[in-house]
């Protein structure tokens, strides 16, 4: 089970890097490819900013090439080493593959992109509640 507080919790779910108390995403289903690269400017638990300057997230298509590569071997290793299909096959499973995965790929690797910059603070999970608590 993923843990609150970690980067992979944050980078499989899409939640915020600092507080991972809300997706950074406006729609959390990345096949709804109309909003894929839609975000919240600002987390509203924490305030964090999400693009942190202007093309921020051009970086993640370097991060985006790895895991595709990942993707692209995992597909290979299944069809080609386990299935024991044909040269042919296993490149059309590949390329499927990657066009089924891309919207995944895409928002794994703004996810890791932004992990890289931003750490998990527990101090701001909890400031919300304790704003809602002193507001009271």
């Amino acid at each position: 089970m993923l843990k609150k507080g970690t980067k992979l919790y944050s980078i499989l779910t899409g939640s915020c890097p600092k507080c991972h108390e809300e997706s950074m995403y406006e729609n959390t289903n990345p096949y709804a490819l109309s909003k894929l690269f839609k975000m919240h400017e600002r987390c509203s638990h924490c305030g964090t900013k999400y693009k942190i300057e202007p093309s921020f997230f051009y970086g993640s298509m370097y991060v985006s090439y790895g895991v595709g590569i990942a993707f692209a071997v995992a597909a290979f290793v299944i069809t080609f080493l386990f299935l024991g299909t044909s040269l042919t096959t296993t490149f059309i499973a590949i390329v499927g593959t990657l066009v089924v995965f891309m919207p995944i790929i895409i928002r794994l690797s703004r996810n890791i992109w932004i992990n890289f910059f931003i750490k998990y603070d527990p101090s701001a999970a909890k400031s919300k509640a304790v704003l809602e608590h002193e507001m009271k």
